[in-house]
């Protein structure tokens, strides 16, 4: 299966590859990022990012799952996907950025690159997406991409070690 790639203004976005797994692996160690993701743990070692990586040939074919590294001037400085349990329920998108990347607009760029994609190369017409409630920057970003919340649950946080208030997203194109 050929390599998608999404260009933007300032990014480009391509599949995530084992030699990102040093760099992925270092960002996520930081709490600034793990405390904000559901499945990433405090203490995940390059050899369960390679694990990762491996997984995505195989969500790429079932179009289950599609991971994109978003790189500006060549380096890695986050990732987001979209990602389903079944080619029959609408795909959840998921992002993190290198704090050093933070504020420069840089995951709603990449958001609206990744949506038009689903969009057009997908057929998604429903997304689904959440943030932690003491996340609000990301919220801010998914009301950009055109989410609006939809409610409100406990999820488990592997980067936190606990469940925390997690706000449900929606977008219907």
């Amino acid at each position: 299966m050929s390599e998608t790639v999404l260009r933007t203004a300032r990014l480009v976005l391509r599949a995530v590859t084992p030699q990102d797994s040093g760099r992925i692996t270092e960002v996520v160690a930081d709490p600034r990022v793990h405390r904000m993701l559901a499945r990433v743990s405090p203490d995940q070692t390059k050899a369960q990012t390679l694990a990762w990586i491996i997984t995505h040939e195989r969500g790429r074919a079932d179009d289950t799952d599609h991971v994109f590294a978003i790189t500006r001037d060549g380096d890695l400085i986050g990732v987001i996907g979209a990602n389903r349990a079944d080619v029959a329920l609408p795909f959840e998108i998921g992002y993190w950025l290198a704090p050093e990347a933070w504020g420069q607009g840089y995951c709603s760029e990449a958001g609206k690159a990744l949506i038009g994609w689903l969009e057009q190369k997908r057929c998604a017409r429903a997304l689904v997406a959440g943030h932690f409630a003491d996340n609000p920057a990301s919220g801010r970003v998914l009301a950009k991409l055109g989410f609006l919340p939809c409610g409100r649950n406990r999820m488990f946080s592997a980067g936190r070690g606990e469940l925390a208030e997690h706000i449900l997203m929606a977008r219907i194109a």
